[in-house]
Protein backbone atom coordinates (compact mmCIF):
# COMPACT_ATOMS: atom_id res chain seq x y z
CA UNK A 1 0.00 0.00 0.00
CA UNK A 2 1.90 3.43 -0.82
CA UNK A 3 -1.03 5.21 2.00
CA UNK A 4 0.87 8.57 3.28
CA UNK A 5 -1.90 9.99 5.90
CA UNK A 6 -5.12 10.10 6.67
CA UNK A 7 -7.00 12.88 5.07
CA UNK A 8 -10.14 13.44 7.09
CA UNK A 9 -12.60 11.75 9.21
CA UNK A 10 -16.14 11.92 9.91
CA UNK A 11 -18.11 12.90 13.15
CA UNK A 12 -22.06 12.40 12.92
CA UNK A 13 -24.01 15.40 14.36
CA UNK A 14 -27.66 16.46 14.21
CA UNK A 15 -27.05 20.11 13.62
CA UNK A 16 -24.38 21.01 10.80
CA UNK A 17 -24.32 24.75 12.16
CA UNK A 18 -24.41 24.15 15.85
CA UNK A 19 -21.78 21.66 15.62
CA UNK A 20 -20.07 24.36 13.06
CA UNK A 21 -20.06 26.84 15.54
CA UNK A 22 -19.32 24.19 18.66
CA UNK A 23 -15.56 23.54 16.69
CA UNK A 24 -14.53 26.84 15.38
CA UNK A 25 -15.65 29.37 18.19
CA UNK A 26 -15.15 26.44 21.00
CA UNK A 27 -12.19 25.12 20.12
CA UNK A 28 -10.41 27.69 18.10
CA UNK A 29 -10.57 25.44 14.90
CA UNK A 30 -10.55 26.97 11.49
CA UNK A 31 -13.23 26.47 9.27
CA UNK A 32 -11.94 24.36 5.74
CA UNK A 33 -15.42 24.44 4.24
CA UNK A 34 -19.33 24.54 3.94
CA UNK A 35 -20.28 23.27 0.88
CA UNK A 36 -23.96 22.40 -0.60
CA UNK A 37 -23.70 18.65 -1.75
CA UNK A 38 -26.83 18.81 -3.53
CA UNK A 39 -30.42 19.71 -2.10
CA UNK A 40 -30.16 18.56 1.31
CA UNK A 41 -26.83 17.79 2.16
CA UNK A 42 -23.65 20.02 3.28
CA UNK A 43 -19.82 19.37 3.45
CA UNK A 44 -19.08 21.06 6.58
CA UNK A 45 -15.35 20.18 7.27
CA UNK A 46 -13.01 21.61 9.95
CA UNK A 47 -9.53 21.01 11.54
CA UNK A 48 -7.10 22.37 13.96
CA UNK A 49 -5.20 25.37 12.63
CA UNK A 50 -2.12 23.85 10.19
CA UNK A 51 -3.25 20.27 10.81
CA UNK A 52 -3.32 18.01 7.96
CA UNK A 53 -6.15 15.75 9.03
CA UNK A 54 -9.77 17.46 8.93
CA UNK A 55 -13.01 16.36 10.55
CA UNK A 56 -16.60 16.59 8.49
CA UNK A 57 -19.53 17.31 10.16
CA UNK A 58 -21.69 14.96 8.94
CA UNK A 59 -25.71 14.36 9.43
CA UNK A 60 -26.04 11.83 6.40
CA UNK A 61 -24.91 8.59 7.50
CA UNK A 62 -27.85 6.16 8.75
CA UNK A 63 -25.41 4.17 10.57
CA UNK A 64 -23.89 7.14 12.14
CA UNK A 65 -26.05 8.57 15.25
CA UNK A 66 -25.31 11.93 16.06
CA UNK A 67 -23.13 11.39 19.67
CA UNK A 68 -21.80 8.14 18.80
CA UNK A 69 -18.12 8.85 17.61
CA UNK A 70 -15.99 9.13 21.09
CA UNK A 71 -11.80 8.90 21.47
CA UNK A 72 -11.20 11.30 19.07
CA UNK A 73 -7.76 12.67 20.22
CA UNK A 74 -6.58 16.58 20.12
CA UNK A 75 -3.32 17.03 20.43
CA UNK A 76 -2.51 20.34 22.54
CA UNK A 77 1.30 21.84 22.98
CA UNK A 78 -0.35 23.48 26.39
CA UNK A 79 -2.68 21.96 27.81
CA UNK A 80 -3.16 24.07 30.75
CA UNK A 81 -3.77 27.12 28.41
CA UNK A 82 -5.64 25.27 26.29
CA UNK A 83 -8.43 24.01 28.84
CA UNK A 84 -8.35 27.79 30.78
CA UNK A 85 -9.76 28.72 27.00
CA UNK A 86 -12.41 25.80 26.81
CA UNK A 87 -13.25 26.52 30.67
CA UNK A 88 -13.47 30.32 29.48
CA UNK A 89 -15.53 29.83 26.15
CA UNK A 90 -18.30 27.32 28.14
CA UNK A 91 -16.82 24.40 27.20
CA UNK A 92 -17.28 21.44 30.50
CA UNK A 93 -14.70 19.59 30.52
CA UNK A 94 -15.00 16.00 32.85
CA UNK A 95 -13.33 16.54 36.19
CA UNK A 96 -9.55 17.85 36.48
CA UNK A 97 -6.48 16.81 34.08
CA UNK A 98 -5.58 13.19 34.18
CA UNK A 99 -1.98 11.97 33.90
CA UNK A 100 -1.00 8.99 31.93
CA UNK A 101 2.43 7.40 31.28
CA UNK A 102 2.47 9.03 27.65
CA UNK A 103 1.30 12.51 28.97
CA UNK A 104 -2.00 14.41 30.44
CA UNK A 105 -5.59 14.87 28.98
CA UNK A 106 -8.81 15.73 29.60
CA UNK A 107 -12.04 14.64 28.20
CA UNK A 108 -15.31 16.47 27.12
CA UNK A 109 -18.02 16.05 24.38
CA UNK A 110 -19.49 18.31 21.42
CA UNK A 111 -22.64 19.54 21.30
CA UNK A 112 -24.34 15.71 20.54
CA UNK A 113 -22.49 13.88 22.74
CA UNK A 114 -19.62 12.87 20.72
CA UNK A 115 -16.31 12.15 23.12
CA UNK A 116 -13.24 13.85 22.66
CA UNK A 117 -9.74 14.14 24.25
CA UNK A 118 -7.44 17.23 24.68
CA UNK A 119 -4.13 15.80 25.75
CA UNK A 120 -0.12 16.57 26.02
CA UNK A 121 1.59 14.01 25.10
CA UNK A 122 5.07 13.80 27.00
CA UNK A 123 7.86 10.91 27.55
CA UNK A 124 7.06 7.77 26.42
CA UNK A 125 4.45 7.25 23.39
CA UNK A 126 5.06 11.08 22.17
Amino acid sequence: MATTKVQLFSIPVSDQDRSRDFYVDKLGFELVADNTMGPTQRWVQVRPHGAETAITLVTWFETMTPGSSQGTVIESDSLDADVVQLLDRGVEVEGDIQNAPWGRFVTFHDPDGNGLILQETTGAGA
